[in-house]
């Protein structure tokens, strides 16, 4: 395990650079030449763990300078990286038979934000400005999918979407598998035309119902998606959102999502 979480681990950086896309080699005037992939990766994830501006990344550790950083992250999250990482993580925790697709779990906190799309008046938090990661998760916790959208849409509505967003892992013998058996949630999702959509699927809604008493049980299967938040929020850059643009901040959360995979895998050994 590296020293430093940012420092991007041998394991990682195999599942990462097959994926990157090629840099055309230039012959005439080709110019200075660039920082390797594998350092700028180490300056992003130094920016997602500390939540510093990109114009203070310290050039003495050799990243290169935030803006390089900064193209990088845009340009690997155009080129799909971020979108096929989760598909290698995710084959090889369902290799090692540590994927738990009987049952998913989702919640969908909220998060301040500063400005740019996808933000909303919170209709909980008198009228702040805010965003929501709304995230599903195997059993275990594992991040499956993320969606981003503005604080004031309804966690219901994103039920659907999370659903249809799981990737089918492949890492077994047969088809890959993207539907689960059951799929958890608390009273925010408590709408009954959404279970039917649910049902359809084949899939069994466990939602707790509202002007119901609390200690329904369904706390000792939705703490798995609760600590997975606490581990999302431990990258500083995800408690609040800075980013005006839209796909810059999902880059941001698709990796550190990404990186809580990883975590589980190396876990394993």
């Amino acid at each position: 395990m590296s020293a430093e979480p940012w420092i991007v681990s041998d394991e990682l950086w195999a599942r990462v650079e097959p994926l990157l896309p090629r840099r055309e080699r230039r012959f005439r005037c080709p110019g200075r030449k660039p920082v390797p992939d594998r350092q700028v990766l180490c300056g992003i994830l130094y920016v997602l763990y500390q939540g510093i501006q990109w114009e203070y990344l310290p050039k003495q550790l050799g990243f290169g300078s935030g803006m390089t950083c900064w193209r990088r992250l845009r340009d690997r999250n155009e080129a799909g990286v971020w979108d096929r990482l989760p598909h290698v993580l995710l084959a090889d925790l369902n290799a090692a038979c540590r994927l738990d697709r009987s049952r998913c779990v989702v919640d969908s906190p909220r998060q301040g934000a500063e400005r740019g799309d996808r933000t909303g008046p919170s209709p909980v938090d008198r009228g702040r400005t805010g965003s929501k990661h709304h995230l599903i998760t195997d059993g275990h916790g594992t991040p499956l999918a993320v969606i981003l959208t503005g604080g004031n849409r309804n966690d219901v509505t994103q039920l659907i979407p999370l659903l249809n967003a799981i990737p089918p892992v492949k890492g077994r013998v047969g088809r890959p598998r993207r539907k689960p058996q059951s799929v958890f949630a608390d009273r925010g999702y408590d709408h009954d035309i959404y279970r039917d959509q649910v049902r359809a699927r084949g899939i069994i809604p466990a939602i707790a119902r509202r002007g119901t008493r609390h200690g329904t049980g369904l706390g000792i299967y939705r703490w798995g998606v609760e600590r997975t938040f606490a581990w999302l929020h431990g990258f500083r850059r995800l408690r609040t959102r800075w980013e005006r643009r839209v796909d810059m901040h999902e880059a941001f959360l698709k990796l550190a999502c990404c990186i809580i995979t990883e975590r589980q895998i190396r876990s394993l050994c």
